[in-house]
């Protein structure tokens, strides 16, 4: 999906910074998203019995994406008896058009491309983490946290910052909630960018460099529980519906008995002192089977989203 701005490119320079290990102000750096360096490119296997190739969606960067999966991933190659290496890849789109390339094993990927395009990049989803008692998450709107907006409509002709422009919670629902308005992001903002992360986006309303942004709730939570330099900064004003949480999906073309193996294992690490000490970092209760009636909600939604490409045969059970 390519998603229009008609205020901005999302090709920017601004503000970033690192969160620091105990929540006090970070060191900051400018990062321009208009300069690439070349990665090397997965060779088109899938795994034997030596190496799982696991993406990580960008819903975090990719400093934070390591420290927050990390631990997760060795569990996994301790307990699967596989080897495991980290893909990162800067969009969602990157992460998925891996898989029916035969360049990726597993993947935590987001909701809306799991809902509306699951058969299209040849997924399966494995587990789903279960958060506060629910396998449901929500997208946040947020605002700074001393501004005067109170409500969705106060923010019009501001500036407004997406994440991905395929994440359900950081530009899907908001597109929706315009939709809802009779709006579009170019007739409602003032400005948009696009910061490819949550945290990101976070940052950006906490420093002032926008008015608002939709962040995914789980990774506010996280960060206002262990990192709160940011997130105290900034105020939630608007809830999503619940959403079936991001999923853990294996590519179709991985071995039916590794699929197998690493689901039985994802599924029972909330029993083991372990795996249970590394779910409770990541304020996960546990992992569970999913269903298909969780993502529903989603694939409507983006189904109804105008201009939105949806791959109708993703209605069907995989």
């Amino acid at each position: 999906m390519q998603f229009r701005s008609s205020a901005t490119s999302f090709l920017i320079t601004i503000l970033l910074a690192t969160f620091s290990g105990c929540g006090g102000e970070a060191e900051y750096k400018a990062v321009d998203f208009s300069k690439t360096v070349s990665v090397a490119q997965p060779e088109a296997r899938t795994a034997t019995g030596d190496v799982l190739r696991v993406a990580v969606a960008a819903m975090i960067s990719p400093k934070e994406t390591f420290v927050y999966y990390q631990e997760l991933l060795d569990y996994i190659g301790k307990n699967s008896g596989f080897g495991v290496q980290l893909v990162q890849r800067k969009t969602y789109d990157e992460v998925n058009q891996l898989f029916p390339k035969g360049q990726i094993d597993l993947a935590f990927i987001c909701t809306g491309p799991f809902a509306a395009s699951r058969e299209k990049f040849g997924f399966e989803a494995l587990a789903t983490p279960q958060v506060r008692g629910q396998p449901f998450y929500q997208s946040y709107l947020i605002v700074p946290k001393d501004s005067s907006y109170r409500s969705f409509e106060d923010l019009k002709g501001r500036v407004f910052a997406f994440t991905d422009p395929d994440s359900n919670t950081g530009a899907m629902v908001p597109r929706f909630w315009l939709a809802q308005r009779g709006e579009t992001a170019e007739s409602f903002f003032s400005k948009t960018i696009f910061t490819y992360s949550h945290d990101n986006s976070i940052l950006a309303v906490a420093r002032g460099l926008v008015d608002a942004a939709a962040v995914d709730g789980h990774q506010w939570e996280y960060f206002e529980r262990f990192n709160s330099g940011y997130t105290s900064k900034t105020r939630v004003i608007l809830k999503s519906q619940p959403f079936g949480s991001p999923p853990l999906v294996a590519s179709s073309r991985l071995k039916k008995d590794v699929r197998s193996k690493i689901q039985e294992l994802m599924l029972s690490m909330h029993t083991d002192a372990d795996g249970r000490r590394i779910l409770e970092n990541l304020q996960i209760d546990r992992f569970v089977v999913p269903r298909e009636e969780w993502y529903e909600p989603a694939r409507a939604m983006i189904a109804g989203l105008p201009d939105t490409p949806v791959d109708h045969h993703a209605t069907q059970k995989p």
